[in-house]
């Protein structure tokens, strides 16, 4: 069995020159295969170690956001108001 797609791509048939679209579920051939350069279009295979672990049954701890994220937008600074200059009365006495 081969290799499954996980996205839709658009690649280039090697001896035709044709533009192909393959859908996500498609097992394209070695030979197309080997066109797919994308690593994350392809579905994983293996199990990765987070989905063999059970769950701890202890409160989860809260993750600290990714560096520069608070996860709530910053307010912007309040500009200052512009100041009104006020005209001096020209007297000609």
């Amino acid at each position: 069995m081969g290799r499954r797609l996980a996205t839709a791509v658009h690649v280039g048939h090697p001896t035709t020159r044709e533009w192909v679209v393959l859908e996500p579920g498609d097992e394209p051939d070695d030979e197309l295969a080997a066109e797919i350069t994308n690593p994350h279009a392809w579905e994983d295979d293996e199990p990765t170690a987070d989905q063999d672990e059970p769950e701890p049954d202890g409160p989860k701890q809260e993750e600290s956001p990714p560096f520069g994220f608070t996860g709530q937008p910053e307010a912007e600074p309040a500009q200052p108001a512009p100041r009104r200059r006020r005209k001096t009365a020209d007297t000609d006495e």
